[in-house]
């Protein structure tokens, strides 16, 4: 049966979308094409109709799980990410979390292609996170920049330890509970510190 060229680039989207959920759940080299096609409902023999190699999925992969990251944390604001993002829910829920914390070091050792679409995602994450400002300074916007790399090198760094450890190991809460504290603290005192905008007379 003919598919479609349509089909055809829905299947290509599946594939991609099923391969991005077990890379964060197993890394990059703990699923083979064969089993990655399987639970997609395809055959092994499809792949290559797709893709040229498991790398160039990879890449693509990578690219659609960094950018789902940042899709979600558009609407969020800074003290709201830390909240879902620095919890056992995102610690538990691997394979629909965030693909920076997941793969991150594994990213670490792959090819440069790989490694420019974590830097495009990372880059498009932080842009979601800082709220774009017309009245901002270039110098308090380079502190804002700052500030959310801050936060987010923190929150992946925190997220990265308690999976570390054992699921049920008292470390890996207590690591994600003071970190957590710790940020909303942090960016609590930061907003504080920010200046106000001058009132203008009635």
């Amino acid at each position: 049966m003919r598919v479609t060229r349509a089909q055809a680039e829905q299947n290509r989207a599946h594939i991609v979308t099923t391969a991005a959920r077990l890379f964060r759940e197993r890394g990059y080299d703990g699923v083979g094409v064969a089993e990655l096609m399987a639970a997609a409902g395809f055959t092994h023999g499809g792949f290559y109709k797709h893709f040229s190699s498991k790398a160039g999925l990879m890449a693509e992969a990578s690219a659609s799980g960094l950018s789902q990251t940042a899709a979600r944390a558009e609407s969020l604001g800074l003290a709201e990410f830390v909240e879902g993002y620095v919890s056992r829910e995102h610690r538990d829920g691997r394979g629909d979390g965030c693909t920076i914390a997941a793969l991150g070091g594994d990213a670490a050792r792959q090819p440069a292609d790989i490694k420019r679409e974590f830097a495009a995602g990372i880059e498009g994450l932080l842009t979601a996170l800082q709220a774009p400002s017309d009245t901002l300074e270039d110098a308090d916007q380079r502190a804002a920049r700052t500030t959310v790399i801050g936060m987010l090198a923190h929150s992946v760094g925190a997220l990265m330890l308690s999976r570390a450890c054992p699921d049920g190991s008292p470390l890996a809460d207590e690591i994600l509970d003071t970190c957590r504290k710790d940020l909303l603290t942090s960016l609590a005192h930061h907003n504080n510190d920010q200046p106000t905008a001058p009132r203008t007379e009635a």
